[in-house]
This record gives C-alpha cells, sequence and structure tokens, in this order.
C-alpha cells in the first residue's frame, strides 16, 4: 500500500519533533523502527531515494530544504556538495543495533544519478536519525511511503538536461593511477559540475573496483574560472599532500583538461595562492608538494 504526498521545491513534509518525555519515552522506544538500508535509481524524470527499515515506519517524517545540514552532537556543518540539500528526519528510528554496530551501511554514500548527488549520515541520537541529502539543482520532489517492508520513497525530479562528463578518482587497483568515470551533469557549466561530482566522490560500487577520491584536505572547492584557455580552482578547509606524489591534482587536471575551453589549470589553496599563478601553465599549490 503507498500513500503519497507531492510537494514543489518551496515546501516540504513537516512533521513536529518535541522532545520526548519521561512519560512516553518506553511508547516511542516501542515503536521505534531500525533503518536497513538506503538505495536510490533513476526513473526517466526523477530520481528515487529509498529509506527501507525494519519494523514499522517511523511515526514522525521530515523532508524539507534546508541551507545546510547541522551534525548531531558536535553541531559542526556536515560537508555536502551540490547547489541544494535536503534534509531527513525521522523519529523514533535508529541505525544500529544493541552492540552499537551500524545497520544500515555506508554513512556517506555518492549516487551517479541526474540529480541525486550523495546522501550523509548527519546523526543517530535519541531515537532520531538525521540524513543530508546533496542534489545538483533544487527540483520539487514528492513524498510517499510503502509497506512489506517498510519504506519511505523520495522522488525527485530531475533537471530539464544533463550531459554525460569524465570524472577522474584515483585507481588503487592500478598503481594509483587516475581513471575516469561517466557523470551527467547540467550545461552549460559542465566544469563546475564536473568538479562537484568529483568531490562527491566514488559510488560503492566503484569503490569496490578500487576507486578512491584523494582529497589531500579539502573538502571542497570555492570557485572554478576559465580565461584564456586556463582554468582556476580554489580549495577549500585545507590543503595538504600529506608527503604523497598523488594528490587532489592528479584528479583535478584531467576533470578540467577534458572541456576544450582548458588546456592549463591552476590550482589555488583556501587563500588563494598557487606557484606560478600567472601564464599558460599548469600550476598546483606548495600545499601539494610532496
Amino acid at each position: 500500500m503507498r500513500n503519497r504526498m507531492i510537494f514543489p521545491a518551496a515546501l516540504v513534509l513537516f512533521a513536529s519533533f518535541g522532545g520526548v518525555s519521561a512519560a512516553n519515552a518506553d511508547v516511542a522506544t516501542a515503536q521505534q523502527s531500525t533503518l536497513v538500508d538506503i538505495r536510490a535509481a533513476n526513473h526517466t524524470t526523477y530520481d528515487r531515494l529509498v529509506f527501507e527499515f525494519r519494523g514499522p515506519l517511523p511515526q514522525e517524517r521530515d523532508v524539507r530544504f534546508v541551507s545546510q545540514i547541522i551534525e548531531d552532537g558536535s553541531g559542526a556543518p556536515v560537508p555536502m556538495i551540490g547547489d541544494a540539500v535536503l534534509q531527513v528526519r525521522f523519529f523514533p528510528a535508529v541505525g544500529h543495533d544493541d552492540a552499537g554496530n551500524g545497520t544500515f551501511g555506508p554513512l556517506r554514500r555518492t549516487f551517479a544519478l541526474p540529480n541525486l548527488m550523495q546522501v550523509n549520515s548527519a546523526g543517530d541520537f535519541e531515537a532520531v536519525l538525521r540524513f543530508g541529502v546533496s542534489l545538483a539543482q533544487a527540483k520539487p520532489f514528492r513524498v510517499s511511503t510503502l509497506t512489506n517492508p517498510s519504506r519511505l520513497v523520495i522522488d525527485i525530479d530531475t533537471p530539464a538536461q544533463t550531459v554525460p562528463v569524465q570524472v577522474f578518482f584515483i585507481d588503487n587497483a592500478n598503481q594509483q593511477r587516475p581513471r575516469a568515470v561517466s557523470r551527467p551533469v547540467i550545461p552549460p557549466a559542465t566544469s563546475r559540475g564536473a568538479l562537484q561530482r568529483m568531490f562527491a566522490g566514488p559510488t560503492q560500487q566503484e569503490a569496490a573496483g578500487g576507486l578512491v577520491f584523494v582529497d589531500s584536505g579539502a573538502g571542497n572547492f570555492a570557485t572554478v574560472w576559465i580565461t584564456d584557455q586556463v582554468a582556476r580552482v580554489q580549495l577549500t578547509d585545507d590543503c595538504d599532500s600529506r608527503g604523497s606524489t598523488t594528490t587532489i591534482a592528479n584528479e583535478i587536471m584531467p576533470t578540467l583538461k577534458q572541456f576544450s575551453t582548458v588546456d592549463w589549470v591552476k590550482i589555488l589553496d583556501p587563500n588563494g595562492n598557487t606557484e606560478e599563478p600567472e601564464g599558460r601553465s599548469d600550476s598546483i599549490p606548495f600545499c601539494l608538494e610532496p
């Protein structure tokens, strides 16, 4: 049986999340649901994201657009890649067993779908589960529920058009050489879209095949701009080669040089510095030297 609610991008599926008092804590625990899987797939005009539970669906479900995701406990922002972010929240629900082991798989997972890019765990605390969902573009979404097994389904509209590009990751199974995978991005900002997909990292299947994203401490990029066949990319958060000759530069350069408008790439550290800031040449910041 399916229950469906339809919401444009400006609206949300909302349920109140007040605190659980001592009087109803036992009731909440008795009705608690356990998350056992998160999966996603494309259905031509929308990406479908599914949260599957053991037991009943959580009584309260909240899906909304937010400006950022804050991690429960630490209060720190959860790194999110993309131009739009959905917060998904469940109560009462857990994502671990009695021994504290996770029940739903990786806390962070990437999808190579037209709009859905990444799902990151933001908290599993006091019967509240929260996730951030990274999107390439803010689009209307629809929320529905399914039973046998219990599932929350979020159907997110896809962009009107995407084009395939190559994104490079480091192949640990092949002497740490860069290897390309395909990703859909929204034109005309294809270089920016390619970098977003690169920072989102490999999918679970790609990671199982040996691909890793070497971030060199950089959590994201602040901007990318292209002039006179030279692309400039400024990193954020940090920049550290950790003594390795394999760095994020080995992924950024081929990812950007696939475009006909780019012959050279200059990578800037979070302060905007690079070794050769001027001229037609490749350049990395000092922090990426081994």
